[in-house]
């Protein structure tokens, strides 16, 4: 709050022109009149689309991989390397190549948010995989499960855990990631609207997109927590509700 109240008094005192950043009272102003007019929901929404196509085509390749690789050595053989050399290139550095390959259009905006997303998707699912107690395993052998029940009732339930951990991350850089993607010739969204904004020298409409931004990145984290405390129910906790 006294930030706030030390970055208004600037920009009325002049010491902050509204060129390098605009008053929080212009900021909140323009925020209501983009949202009255339908100008930032709708904006909002292309980019929820785009990171929810980038975030859903991240999951089902990391949970796919994850799965090859976590259950079977020949799997972890043919995918984990694959996944580690994914991991050493620098997803932005790619976008001048993904340009290249599908043009300026929606698919390399996908493309680059589902590349940033799958890793710690994969890794974490790998992980909890392979951290599953083998005495758990042991003792459902024991009354007879194996193979796709032993699977399904024992070892993914095990993992749960990690996989949240992960897919808390992965959302957290699909964010991130749709601030970099949208600046690839977007003609709608929240990246356009910055575009359009840094034209015109507009402070405030950038704070807004920035600040929508960070509130996509909390909602995503809380809507993870969300479904995580219901999965997980069966879990005991250390720490008191």
């Amino acid at each position: 709050m006294a930030l706030l109240l030390l970055w208004e008094a600037g920009s009325r005192l002049g010491l902050i022109p509204a060129r390098i950043l605009a008053a929080p009272s212009t900021v909140a102003e323009t925020f209501w009149a983009m949202t009255v007019s339908g100008e930032l929901p709708a904006n909002l929404a292309v980019s929820l689309g785009r990171a929810g196509a980038g975030l859903g085509l991240a999951l089902t390749i990391a949970v796919t991989l994850g799965l090859v690789s976590g259950l079977s050595r020949w799997g972890e053989t043919l995918v984990d390397p694959l996944m580690q050399i994914k991991r050493t290139l620098p997803v932005v550095a790619l976008t001048p190549l993904f340009i290249v390959w599908f043009g300026i259009g929606e698919t390399p905006k996908i493309a680059l948010i589902a590349v940033a997303a799958v890793f710690p998707l994969y890794l974490n699912l790998f992980a909890g995989i392979r951290g599953v107690d083998v005495r758990l395993v042991e003792a459902a052998r024991s009354f007879g499960l194996s193979g796709r029940d032993l699977i399904a009732n024992v070892i993914l339930p095990g993992a749960l855990p990690s996989f949240f951990v992960g897919l808390r991350y992965s959302l957290s850089i699909s964010v991130v990631m749709l601030v970099i993607a949208e600046q690839i010739n977007a003609q709608a969204g929240l990246g356009h609207l910055i575009n359009n904004a840094r034209d015109f020298m507009r402070t405030d409409i950038i704070v807004v997109c920035l600040l929508v931004y960070a509130l996509l990145g909390l909602a995503a984290d809380a809507l993870v927590r969300t479904l995580e405390r219901k999965a997980l129910a069966w879990r005991p906790s250390l720490v008191e509700q």
